[in-house]
């Protein structure tokens, strides 16, 4: 809007621009912004963007979103330009997320919203930094790194002057809450504002599938560049991945392997994204599924992939876990991970005035082992070394 215009006024050139609603295909299951149960801070809404539109544009314009550039996928920044990072590999998600809802007639925005937002509270060196966190925490509630998104996403971030937080709508939180599967009874009292008893929206069950195709794809394209997977024997013990690699082959015999490779990994996003789309639009079909309410009502996840392909793709994940995740590199690497950060936290624990002023200010409120975890969270792998450095080397400038 013109600055200094009220909404609709005549002299504003956009009131006279068509209106055009960005939902007005979306199928009768989908979650439309029109029904979210709002904020948690009151805001009035903006005049051409969705509530879900105006969520995903904080998040990427969210600290933590940017240092997702510089945080662990599989391989640590250093190793290359070329690896996934969680920035990356968040993109990708989304990318993905987009054509799944779509072609679902779900509200893509939200996807998109859930998919930027699912890895904000992701540590430094991926999951080996979640294991150290809650280690530490394992007498003040533990960590885990979609609870840490909440905590961002509602606290953490210090962007807004009217609230903490990102204040997002109540179906995008509701979503990182529960993407990854329904709330364990343990943690019923502390998500009781997200319905546990109830299924997500459908937009966000889609996520975490999405999430496993984004990142089984990219972490085969990085195993084979780095060397550290054999292209020969993940055919062999990997249909999912064979049959594609070897139509590549057939059809492009004078391409570079780079290129029949990438040929044979869109393949492979192909057959799982189809089969997850075909499945899905069954099982909505055979729960009579109408309204998004009854979305919530069901009595299962309503996504998913069919039993054979889930199967094979269970077999690709089982592959990646022995031959890459596991590999002597990257666990040689994870293990000096495991110990700058275990030093870290135990420096920040020993002697709280290392924080910064901002972090020690919040040790009251939240205690110490929680504002160490917040802080430890959020450092991206390149910060957390040079701050190991800054702590534990003499000739290194504090």
């Amino acid at each position: 809007m013109t600055p200094g215009l009220t909404p609709g006024d005549p002299s504003d050139s956009l009131s006279a621009m068509p209106v055009i609603d960005p939902e007005a295909d979306l199928a009768p299951y989908a979650q439309r912004s029109g029904e979210s149960r709002g904020r948690q801070h009151a805001e009035v809404e903006h005049s051409y963007r969705t509530p879900y539109q105006r969520d995903r544009d904080r998040i990427i314009h969210s600290r933590a979103f940017r240092r997702l550039e510089y945080k662990t996928q599989v391989f640590v920044n250093h190793e290359g330009d070329h690896y996934r990072t969680r920035l990356t590999h968040s993109i990708e998600v989304s990318q993905i997320g987009r054509t799944v809802a779509s072609s679902l007639g779900l509200n893509a925005d939200l996807v998109e919203s859930l998919a930027l937002s699912h890895d904000l509270g992701h540590t430094p060196f991926g999951h080996l930094g979640e294991e150290v966190l809650d280690r530490m925490l394992e007498n003040s509630g533990g960590f885990n790194h979609n609870r840490q998104t909440l905590r961002i996403v509602e606290q953490l971030e210090d962007r807004y002057p009217g609230f903490p937080g990102l204040n997002l709508t109540w179906e995008v939180r509701e979503g990182i809450a529960k993407h990854s599967g329904p709330i364990p009874p343990a943690l019923a009292a502390e998500f009781a504002a997200y319905d546990p008893d109830r299924q997500p929206s459908l937009e966000a069950q889609l996520l975490d599938l999405v999430d496993e195709i984004a990142y089984n794809h990219h972490d085969i394209d990085d195993g084979l560049d780095s060397g550290l997977l054999d292209e020969e024997a993940l055919c062999a013990a990997v249909p999912l991945f064979a049959e594609p690699m070897a139509e590549a082959r057939k059809a492009w015999p004078d391409a570079t392997v780079k290129q029949q490779r990438s040929e044979a990994l869109r393949g492979v996003i192909n057959t799982l994204v189809s089969d997850l789309i075909r499945t899905t639009r069954g099982n909505i079909r055979e729960a009579g599924i109408g309204t998004s309410a009854d979305v919530r009502m069901a009595d299962r996840w309503l996504v998913g992939l069919s039993g054979p392909l889930a199967e094979r793709n269970a077999a690709l994940k089982a592959y990646l876990r022995g031959h890459l995740y596991r590999h002597q590199r990257i666990e040689r690497m994870m293990d000096k991970a495991r110990r700058i950060l275990t030093a870290l936290c135990q420096r920040y624990l020993d002697n709280p005035r290392l924080l910064p002023a901002d972090d020690l200010k919040r040790v009251e409120s939240e205690g110490l082992h929680r504002a160490v975890a917040d802080y430890v969270a959020g450092m991206t792998d390149r910060y957390a070394t040079e701050e190991y450095l800054r702590l534990f080397d003499p000739s290194v400038r504090v």
